[in-house]
């Protein structure tokens, strides 16, 4: 029995404590450590997981974001058009007057209707503007409330 004992006791065995070959590590030792890499490793590829789901929610919205700023961009590009049109009409319209008067008339007439219109355009704008952020914030909302759930 003693040659068997000998024998097991003859592999070389890495001391986990440098400066100390023959010192071994306890099993529960082993079994600590054994749990926490593979609760680490879990955690990891949970965190991984969520921030690649985030990475994902930031493009779109990202996109979302660059298509409610193009319409933006083009409800002003076609606001500034009809403004200039109703500039060039009105300026047409006083080359057409013949008295004082009459210049004075379509003045007022030009200035309440630009001031209606910008009113308007200005109303417009802002509901535009209030629709693209709902619409970009909402991705943002719903991904990462996800995430967090799939972290927890």
């Amino acid at each position: 029995m003693s040659e068997a004992t000998n024998t097991q006791r003859s592999k070389p065995q890495m001391s986990p404590f440098p400066g100390f070959p023959g010192v071994e590590t306890p099993a529960a030792f082993r079994d600590i450590a054994e749990k926490s890499l593979s609760h680490a490793k879990d955690s990891y590829e949970k965190m991984k997981s969520a921030a690649e789901e985030a990475t994902g929610v930031l493009e779109d919205t990202y996109a979302t974001a660059s298509k409610g700023a193009a319409d933006y961009s083009l409800k002003m590009i076609e606001m500034a058009r009809e403004n200039t049109n109703a500039a060039f009409d009105f300026a047409a319209e006083l080359l057409g007057a013949k008295t004082l008067s009459e210049v004075i008339e379509l003045s007022t007439a030009h200035v309440r209707k630009q001031f209606e219109a910008l009113s308007e355009q200005g109303k417009e704008l802002a509901t535009l503007a209030q629709k693209v952020a709902t619409e970009a914030a909402e991705p943002i909302k719903e991904g990462m409330s996800k995430a967090a759930k799939k972290v927890a």
